[in-house]
């Protein structure tokens, strides 16, 4: 049987669209936890050539273990099948995930400064 997107339940289709956010999450952190990694490779060779240490890829860790946080709770509400921790999971690994992008701006500035400072 198939029917209009218009006729379904709007609890379905909301229920749809939580799903849908959450895939979301889950592989875009993952994703960026996996880009942080690979800047913080970059910084410490570029460390290591300069002789100089920088609070750059701390930073970076720090903000990979954000999305971490972020990435397995996305999949935990995934997961689950009781609703109301669902929707509590998915809001945590929402906020977790907007806080780790503006950490992530906050770092490429960071990284921008120390390395025209130096």
């Amino acid at each position: 049987m198939t029917y209009n997107v218009d006729e379904e339940a709007p609890a379905e289709r909301r229920r749809r669209l939580d799903d849908d956010i959450c895939v979301h999450i889950f592989t875009a952190s993952a994703t960026m936890v996996g880009v942080c990694l690979t800047v913080v490779g970059i910084l410490r060779v570029v460390i290591s050539l300069r002789r100089e240490d920088t609070l750059a890829d701390d930073l970076l860790a720090v903000n990979a273990m954000f999305y971490l946080a972020s990435c397995l709770l996305a999949y935990w509400a995934l997961r689950t099948r009781n609703v109301n921790r669902n929707y509590r999971l998915e809001r945590v690994a929402d906020v977790i995930f907007l806080l780790a992008m503006v950490f992530t701006a906050a770092n490429a500035g960071f990284i921008t400064w120390a390395i025209s400072v130096s």
